[in-house]
């Protein structure tokens, strides 16, 4: 069969690096941008964590959306949430709340919850979700706090096959 010295669809599908995704339980993930504050952009959290923290934006990270729910509503945002890859974050029920100056609503008896899942952020992607937990929240009694986003301290994030 003559493939006039090209290769095949079939061959350069089975040559592709092959990645290992970011493991959400690994140790030496860190916090490189995040934004408590309802007013604030993705755009000025994101800029703000590639000048300080060492955000890279190509790599992929741990987003988690901080959230404050009523304890009857954490099974069903958990299981919504799910359809879109999100996960409760292990012990993110005994986790201490981010400081947050300014205006809170109250949740009566709320429960904190951390719902995460691993991708590749950018601003607009990062708008997207933030506002996706908010009507979450919203629509079963609760509050979003705020988001954060984590890569490992080396900022090696995937292995080449």
């Amino acid at each position: 069969m003559a493939t006039n010295g090209k290769t095949g669809w079939f061959r350069r599908w089975l040559s592709r690096d092959r990645s290992i995704p970011l493991d959400p339980a690994r140790t030496d993930l860190h916090v490189v941008a995040s934004s408590f504050d309802d007013a604030e952009p993705c755009s000025t959290a994101l800029e703000r964590g590639a000048q300080r923290k060492g955000w890279l934006e190509d790599e992929e990270i741990v987003l988690r959306h901080h959230l404050i729910l009523p304890p009857d509503m954490i099974d069903d945002a958990a299981a919504i949430a799910a359809q879109d890859g999100y996960e409760q974050a292990p012990g993110s029920m005994t986790v201490e709340s981010p400081e947050i100056t300014g205006y809170q609503p109250a949740v009566e008896g709320g429960v904190p919850l951390i719902l995460q899942r691993v991708q590749v952020l950018d601003t607009l992607h990062c708008s997207q979700e933030r506002s996706r937990m908010a009507g979450l929240a919203q629509r079963r009694g609760g509050i979003v706090l705020g988001w954060d986003a984590l890569q490992p301290a080396s900022g090696t994030g995937s292995v080449a096959d």
